[in-house]
């Protein structure tokens, strides 16, 4: 299935939303320190709600560990100031999906890793700066999970 790679996340909501998202799709959650809150925090519980024990979710201390661990081979960094769209994308199983921070998004550095296969963009009115980090997140892991067929999903 895809994982979901989110770089220092800053908002327990999201994270817990993710956290959802990945248990109902059969993704994996993989989030990179540090982190804007710890996982007691209550809006990050709130937000999973009992799927917290049925998601695939892993820590990783620095994006190398997180490299490390994921051995990628096609990496989808989302970012405003993509180059490609999301539907132009032929998403395979082990796709990683990269997105930044919910205050400034990925840095340049990131979406510069030699890791990254693509710059990814979701359209958006020009005069508005992001998306919701979860949602976005949403968006893209369902459409790639489509062009699979909804692999696994009960229909």
């Amino acid at each position: 299935m895809f994982r979901i790679l989110f770089h220092e996340p800053e908002i327990p909501g999201n994270t817990g939303n993710a956290i959802r998202l990945a248990a109902i799709t059969g993704a994996q959650l993989h989030v990179v320190e540090p982190l804007g809150f710890d996982f007691s925090d209550a809006k990050l519980r709130r937000a999973g709600l009992d799927y917290h024990d049925l998601a695939v979710l892993k820590v990783h201390r620095t994006i190398e560990a997180a490299w490390e661990h994921l051995e990628p081979e096609r990496v989808y960094a989302f970012t405003s100031d993509g180059s490609t769209s999301y539907t132009d994308i032929a998403y395979q199983p082990g796709d990683v999906l990269l997105f930044g921070r919910e205050s400034t998004g990925l840095p340049a550095e990131m979406k510069s890793d030699p890791h990254v296969t693509a710059t990814v963009r979701l359209p958006m009115l020009p005069a508005l700066r992001s998306l919701n980090l979860a949602n976005a997140a949403s968006i893209a892991v369902y459409e790639a999970w489509r062009q699979q067929g909804f692999a696994g999903a009960k229909m």
